[in-house]
């Protein structure tokens, strides 16, 4: 990403890389060690997005966002929001009912009569494009995330689209929110 960001061009084409990750916590450029509270056997990582800590592994989607700023016609708060919506039109389609929390980027669902996490964003902002993006939690191992403070906040409950009944795979649910976020981010190509 790093690369693809130094090397960029004004005219280059936006790029959306779905992925997975082998189990690692990434700490961002705001992250603070004492939000990692016992990683055990996975890997911490200091990386340079937006955020404190999470986790990433298998069962969760990642989804790397290389977006030039300047073609967009909108600035990175916009573009959270953008990148939120989709997440929420998505989740929606599994009649999964989702929202924003003031001040705190991601998407989140009621659960258990609490606010739960299913969906975490953390970008990076250099030569007028960004990098990094929207991680998705479909059908994943949870309790790395009682390790840490999950995005700096102590008992965030995180949750994924498994415990709401989702049984779609990760290439089914990938390609629908590459397909959202493109019409969301660039709504006039659509």
């Amino acid at each position: 990403m790093q690369t693809a960001n130094k090397s960029r061009v004004a005219d280059a084409r936006d790029e959306i890389w779905l992925l997975e990750h082998p189990p690692i916590f990434t700490l961002g450029l705001a992250g603070k060690r004492e939000h990692v509270l016992a990683p055990g056997d996975i890997p911490v990582i200091k990386i340079d997005r937006g955020g404190q800590v999470t986790y990433h592994g298998p069962g969760q989607l990642v989804v790397y966002l290389l977006i030039g700023l300047g073609e967009l016609g909108y600035g990175v708060k916009e573009l959270v929001k953008k990148i939120e919506q989709a997440v929420i039109e998505l989740l929606g389609e599994y009649a999964i009912d989702s929202h924003r929390l003031p001040g705190m980027p991601g998407v989140y669902v009621r659960q258990h009569s609490a606010d739960a996490k299913i969906a975490a964003i953390g970008l990076r902002v250099a030569n007028k494009a960004t990098y990094h993006g929207v991680s998705l939690n479909i059908a994943m191992d949870l309790e790395p995330f009682s390790r840490i403070n999950p995005c700096g906040y102590p008992g965030l409950a995180v949750t994924d689209m498994r415990a709401f009944g989702v049984t779609d795979n990760m290439g089914t649910i990938g390609a629908k929110l590459a397909a959202r976020l493109q019409s969301n981010l660039y709504p006039l190509s659509s």
